[in-house]
């Protein structure tokens, strides 16, 4: 991908935590692009580091337990390894914002959500109260809240779920940033209103041409929203890929675990157990010698056990960390090396 066409490229971004068990290093060497007006995800189990790659980025680990390093994190020509805690504070929530995971815990439960939709304007563009509420008004009409008025003056609680989705998305985009990071943004939502809010967010990327990282454990939504797809375990990308080519020729063991175990309308599943990957994620403290994934896989050979394979290149645009199934000669075109 060129670098016109490029909003952010991480290059080996490592995360670590400090506390009784030592320095555990929870993010490794994990490295991605993401285009312009591009939707690319970050998928897989819990506690494989998906939300904290988004944490990381935005510089929202908790200090001074956490430390963050990378080669290069570079935002649409930017290096925001050479800004520093105060240069981050300037550009989140004007070019990178992040919607969180649970709305509730994230709005101030005291706070009118207009006011705390509008801050980010306050706080980026020293706009006026009247100029900002105007701007939050336009864009609960343009997310879609009935009644967007009313909603200006309404608390958190007074809102439903879904709305309160939308007002974060609205606070999101507000500022119309150059990255959007979305955290599980359809958690606890019902059927038809998480539909309501997947739509909501193609159509704003293609009105607005904001980028968009989509974090979520949904293979259906990654077939749904993504251009590219991250697969991440225990901590590393295992897999990167167009996601057409990611559904039909998925390579790395975890990531055919994760498409095996999708339910399929056409399969009768009556007396049958459906198909899962056995174990669990590994404990970051105390990882396996070798392939992350050896424990649970049913590929493995005695290298998987030994030595941990590179993230290689299989095709244009498909990576693999895997012995088996990624040759690891192709180790130098691979994003690790990029």
């Amino acid at each position: 991908m060129a670098t016109g066409d490029t909003v952010l490229r991480v290059r080996e971004l490592r995360t670590e935590f400090r506390g009784d068990r030592g320095h555990v290093r929870v993010l490794d060497n994990v490295s991605f692009d993401v285009g312009r007006g591009r939707i690319v995800g970050l998928v897989g189990e819990s506690g494989s580091g998906k939300s904290m790659t988004a944490l990381s980025l935005m510089g929202l680990t908790p200090k001074p337990q956490s430390h963050v390093s990378a080669r290069s994190i570079e935002l649409d020509g930017v290096e925001l390894t050479a800004l520093g805690a105060d240069g981050l504070r300037r550009i989140r929530g004007r070019d990178i914002a992040m919607v969180f995971q649970e709305p509730m815990t994230s709005l101030n439960p005291v706070r009118k959500v207009g006011d705390q939709v509008g801050e980010p304007l306050a706080v980026h563009k020293g706009l006026t109260r009247r100029q900002i509420r105007a701007r939050v008004l336009e864009m609960f009409e343009l997310v879609g809240i009935p009644e967007p008025k009313a909603r200006l003056d309404a608390y958190p609680h007074e809102l439903s779920g879904g709305l309160r989705q939308r007002a974060m998305i609205a606070m999101g985009l507000i500022c119309e940033p150059k990255l959007l990071i979305a955290d599980e943004p359809t958690t606890a939502l019902d059927v038809t209103t998480q539909a309501q809010i997947l739509r909501l967010m193609r159509e704003l990327r293609d009105r607005v041409g904001t980028s968009i990282i989509m974090i979520t454990h949904d293979l259906g939504i990654i077939a749904e929203m993504c251009d590219e797809v991250n697969v991440m375990y225990a901590g590393q990308i295992v897999e990167q890929a167009d996601v057409f080519d990611l559904f039909e020729r998925p390579s790395h063991p975890y990531t055919r675990g994760l498409l095996a175990s999708i339910p399929k309308s056409t399969e009768k599943r009556i007396g049958r157990r459906m198909p899962s990957i056995p174990g669990r994620v590994p404990d970051l403290a105390r990882l396996p010698v070798g392939c992350r994934f050896s424990p649970r896989c049913g590929d493995v050979i005695s290298v998987c056990r030994q030595e941990e394979p590179a993230l290689a290149g299989l095709a244009e645009g498909h990576f693999a960390r895997c012995w088996v199934h990624a040759p690891q000669a192709a180790t130098a075109g691979g994003r690790d090396a990029s």
